[in-house]
């Protein structure tokens, strides 16, 4: 009977802190996020606003960890430092049944983090690009009406003045890949976005085009461009970066690596024993030899990072539950009331010992160095460190 109510109330007690605390610190996230994001994109009100659920896993994903890990520090702490737990014990009820809940609800949270990083990596990130693309018009004109210029990689605008949506005296540079840049003036301009083709589309008027050194045409009606926003390696790359895949896809992925990879030796191990029957020896240390050996090298180092990315967000996800297991004896011994000084004393070590081991771990497996399952490194470390202070609150 008492120790069905004692789950009760420890559970209770944990869900009231975890929930309030989580939506505090959520909030604070994602305004912080947003407010960076408007400064550096230039963004308005209704894409901020657009924006917010795109945003929130992320912002879930780094309040978690923490949320659980304060929720635990204040409930123990409270508890220890009120003789609760001695009163219990005095009762025949042992600390574990008062830590069980605690372990579950960090088991639940774990998962949960889990899927949000999955989420926060793939949609959130492809929903915040697509608000940023469609708002390209806004931004646009939002930095020319202040600052008279918009630059990208992919391109420049520079404008005398602007009336309403009127770009009067513009000039309009497109950098290409072949460095031959081409650029546009006239003596009027309007943009327009173009979302299905990833691109601005700029209407010119009375003006002319430079291409390279020496083409100019001219004309004196109007003309329309498209701007590419980004290029389409650049948004192939960013489709194909293991970060920015789904969960379920890595495994493919890492399949089509490993037979990318396989052909890529086949090549060289073929045109190797050309070169060494016909005696061109100076051809396998040549330019070109060394850069095909490089694009094996960065073959490699993605495959390495596909291999690691499952368990970096599995690892990054159980956070939680590592967190909770190092709080809960800490915050019991601590036997502190006050909840801010029980939470720096836990997170302290946690600071020193699991954010490197992890960072460490992430590193090396990313090169090749370590198995990806090294990433697990800082939590083992804090489920050791955690489990030998639970053998001791079980003696309390």
């Amino acid at each position: 009977m008492f120790p069905k109510l004692i789950t009760r109330y420890v559970t209770a007690e944990l869900l009231k802190v975890f929930l309030a605390t989580l939506t505090v610190f959520t909030l604070l996230m994602t305004i912080v996020g947003l407010a960076q994001e408007a400064v550096r994109q230039g963004l308005g009100l209704l894409p901020i606003v657009r924006m917010i659920p795109y945003t929130l896993p992320n912002a879930l994903v780094f309040a978690l960890p923490g949320t659980i890990l304060f929720s635990v520090c204040l409930v123990f702490g409270r508890m220890s430092a009120s003789r609760e737990l001695v009163a219990m014990k005095a009762l025949g009820i042992s600390p574990t049944a008062v830590i069980r809940p605690a372990l579950a609800l960090a088991f639940f949270v774990s998962l949960v983090t889990v899927w949000l990083v999955d989420v926060a990596f793939s949609w959130g990130r492809a929903g915040i690009q697509r608000v940023i693309l469609e708002s390209a018009e806004e931004i646009a004109y939002g930095v020319l009406r202040t600052q008279r210029s918009y630059s990208t990689r992919q391109f420049s605008i520079t404008v005398g003045r602007i009336e309403g949506h009127r770009l009067l005296q513009t000039t309009v540079t497109i950098r290409r890949p072949d460095g031959q840049d081409v650029t546009m003036t006239a003596r009027e301009a309007q943009l327009h976005a173009a979302v299905e083709e990833n691109a601005l589309k700029i209407t010119l008027t009375d003006g002319f085009v430079e291409i390279g050194p020496r083409t100019v045409i001219r004309f004196p009606d109007t003309e329309q461009h498209l701007i590419p926003l980004t290029s389409r390696e650049e948004r192939e790359q960013a489709a194909m970066h293991p970060s920015h895949m789904q969960l379920w896809r890595i495994s493919s992925a890492k399949q089509e690596q490993r037979e990318r990879i396989e052909r890529c030796e086949q090549s060289l191990a073929a045109e190797a024993g050309y070169q060494l029957l016909t005696g061109d020896f100076q051809g396998l240390t040549d330019a070109a030899w060394r850069r095909r050996l490089n694009e094996l090298d960065r073959e490699r180092q993605r495959l390495h990072r596909l291999e690691t990315e499952p368990f970096r967000r599995w690892a990054s996800g159980f956070s939680c539950l590592a967190f909770v297991i190092v709080g809960v004896p800490l915050a019991i011994r601590l036997r502190n009331a006050d909840f801010m000084t029980t939470f720096g004393i836990c997170f302290l070590p946690i600071l020193i010992v699991y954010y490197p081991l992890f960072a460490f771990g992430l590193d090396r497996a990313k090169l090749g160095i370590l198995p990806p399952y090294f990433v697990w490194l800082g939590n083992l470390v804090c489920l050791a460190i955690g489990l030998w202070q639970l053998r001791k609150v079980a003696r309390y």
